[in-house]
C-alpha cells in the first residue's frame, strides 16, 4: 500500500510536470490564491512531506490489518494461545488508527465525504477560528499590564545605553539619521515649505506688537551704553565723508543761496558752512562728553519710553511693520532663507566630519554612557516606552485584533486548510501512528489481564 500510494505521487508530480513544460494554466512559483497569502514552493514540499506521513500511517494500518487477520487464522488453525494476544493488539491498534484517522481527517475535511456533524472544523469554522485568535492574542499579548510586565523585565533603557556608548553604533545612528534628514529635505517640495515659513512668520510677526519689545530692548541697549559703538562709528564716517567731500558740501550751500548776493560772499558762506560743521564733527568724534552725544542719549531714553508707553507712537511702529512685512522683497526674502537653510542643512548631513554630524554623534555618545550609568534616566526612559506602548495597545487593541480577524476571514476555506495541513499535518500523521502503537499496546495489555484474571 504505502508502495502504491508513493507511486500515485509519483505519477501525479509527473502529470504536473508535463502540463507545466506544455505551457497549460498550471502556475509556476508562489502561487496567490484568492485568500490573500501566498502558497508557495516551501508549502508545496510541506504537502508532500504530509503526503508521506500519511502514507505510512496507513501502512501501519495495513500492517496490523493483516497481522490482525493472519493471527485470527493461526487461532483458528490451532497455532497456539500466543495467537490471542497477538491477534487482540492488532485488532486494538486498528481500532486506535481508524479513530486517529477520523479525529486528524475531521479537521480539514469531512471524513469519506460523509456529512458528519463537527468535522471539517478548520474549512467550515475559519471565521471563528480567527476571531477567537485575535480575541486570544488582545487578552494575553496586548494588556497594558503583559505590557509594561515584559518592557520592564527587558531594561530597555539600559540595553540601548550601553549600544548607544559604543563609538560604531553612535556612528551608525549618526548616518542613519543623515540619510533621513537628507530623504525628508529631497521630498519636501522648496515652493510649499518656503510659503509656510513665510506665512508662518507673517502671522506670528502680525500677531504680536513688536513696539514694546523695541523700547525695552533700547532702554537696556541705551542704559548699558550699547549704542555709543554705532554712535562713533556714524560720526566717524560723518567726518571723513566731509573730509573727502569738502568741496560737494560747499557747492550745494552755495548753491542754495540768493540770486542777488555776490559770488564771493556765497562762497565765503559755503566755506564758514562747512568749517563749523566739520569742526562740529570732529570734536563730536574725539570728545566722549559732547553735548550732542548727550542730547543723543536723551532723544533715545525718550524714543524707547515712547515705544512702550505712547499709543501714538506704537501704532505708527505697527503701521510700518505691516508695510514692511508686505513688501514683496520681504517677502521674497522670507521664502529665500528656507533654500539658504536647507543647502545648508543638506550639506552639513552629508559630511561626515561637520560640525553637525559630529555633535550629533557626541550627544549620542553621552546619551548612552548616561543611560548605562544613571538608574534614574533609565527608569525615566523605560517610563516613557511603557507609557507609549501600553497607550498604543489600549488606543488600537481592536484595530490590532482586528487585522487579525479580518485577515482570517478574507482567507480562502480550501486555501486555508491546505495551507495550515501543510504546516501542521505531518505532526498529525504522527497522532495516527502513535494511536496504531499505543492502541496495540492497550489491546494487548487488557486482553492478557482479562485472560489472568479469567
Amino acid at each position: 500500500m504505502v508502495g502504491g500510494t508513493a507511486g500515485a505521487v509519483k505519477r501525479m508530480e509527473r502529470t504536473r510536470t508535463d502540463r507545466a513544460s506544455a505551457g497549460d494554466a498550471a502556475p509556476r512559483g508562489p502561487v496567490a490564491p484568492a485568500g490573500g497569502f501566498v502558497y508557495g514552493a516551501a508549502d508545496e514540499e510541506r504537502r508532500h512531506a504530509v503526503r508521506r506521513m500519511k502514507a505510512l500511517a496507513t501502512g501501519l494500518l495495513l500492517a496490523v490489518a493483516l497481522v490482525y487477520a493472519l493471527a485470527t487464522w493461526a487461532g483458528r488453525a490451532g497455532a497456539g494461545g500466543w495467537t490471542g494476544f497477538v491477534a487482540a493488539a492488532a485488532e486494538a491498534g486498528m481500532v486506535g488508527a481508524l479513530a486517529d484517522w477520523f479525529a486528524v481527517t475531521a479537521l480539514f475535511k469531512r471524513p469519506m465525504g460523509l456529512p458528519i456533524p463537527h468535522t471539517a472544523i478548520i474549512p467550515t469554522k475559519k471565521d471563528q477560528l480567527g476571531q477567537s485568535l485575535g480575541d486570544f492574542v488582545g487578552e494575553n499579548f496586548l494588556s497594558a499590564e503583559v505590557v509594561r510586565r515584559r518592557l520592564r523585565s527587558v531594561g530597555i533603557g539600559r540595553r540601548l545605553g550601553g549600544w548607544l556608548a559604543e563609538p560604531r553604533n553612535a556612528d551608525r545612528v549618526t548616518a542613519e539619521l543623515s540619510t533621513a534628514l537628507r530623504g525628508a529635505l529631497t521630498v519636501l517640495r522648496d515652493s510649499d515649505v518656503q510659503a509656510v515659513v513665510g506665512e508662518a512668520i507673517t502671522r506670528r510677526a502680525d500677531a504680536q506688537e513688536i513696539a514694546p519689545g523695541l523700547g525695552t530692548m533700547l532702554e537696556k541697549v541705551v542704559a548699558e551704553g550699547g549704542h555709543r559703538r554705532v554712535v562713533d562709528l556714524v560720526v566717524a564716517r560723518a567726518h571723513d565723508w566731509l573730509v573727502e567731500h569738502g568741496d560737494s558740501v560747499m557747492a550745494a550751500v552755495s548753491g542754495g543761496a540768493p540770486g542777488w548776493t555776490p559770488r564771493f560772499v556765497d562762497r565765503k558762506v559755503g566755506d564758514r558752512v562747512y568749517k563749523e560743521l566739520l569742526r562740529f564733527v570732529t570734536e563730536m568724534r574725539d570728545m566722549p562728553e559732547h553735548p550732542a552725544r548727550a542730547a543723543i542719549d536723551r532723544f533715545l531714553r525718550d524714543f524707547a519710553d515712547d515705544l512702550q508707553t505712547d499709543p501714538d507712537t506704537r501704532s505708527r511702529v505697527e503701521h510700518l511693520k505691516s508695510e514692511v512685512l508686505g513688501r514683496g522683497e520681504v517677502q521674497d526674502l522670507i521664502a529665500s532663507a528656507w533654500a539658504a537653510v536647507r543647502e545648508m542643512i543638506v550639506a552639513a548631513a552629508e559630511d561626515e566630519h561637520s560640525e553637525l554630524r559630529l555633535r550629533v554623534r557626541a550627544a549620542l555618545l553621552s546619551l548612552g554612557r548616561r543611560l548605562s550609568d544613571e538608574e534614574r534616566l533609565q527608569a525615566k526612559v523605560d517610563g516613557w516606552l511603557e507609557g507609549a506602548a501600553v497607550y498604543v495597545v489600549t488606543t488600537y487593541q481592536h484595530e490590532i485584533t482586528s487585522l487579525i480577524t479580518d485577515t482570517v476571514a478574507g482567507w480562502d476555506a480550501t486555501h486555508t486548510s491546505r495551507k495550515i495541513e501543510a504546516h501542521i499535518g505531518r505532526d498529525l500523521q504522527f497522532i495516527r501512528i502513535n494511536g496504531t502503537v499505543v492502541g496495540a499496546l492497550a489491546g494487548l495489555a487488557i486482553y492478557t489481564v482479562s485472560h489472568v484474571f479469567g
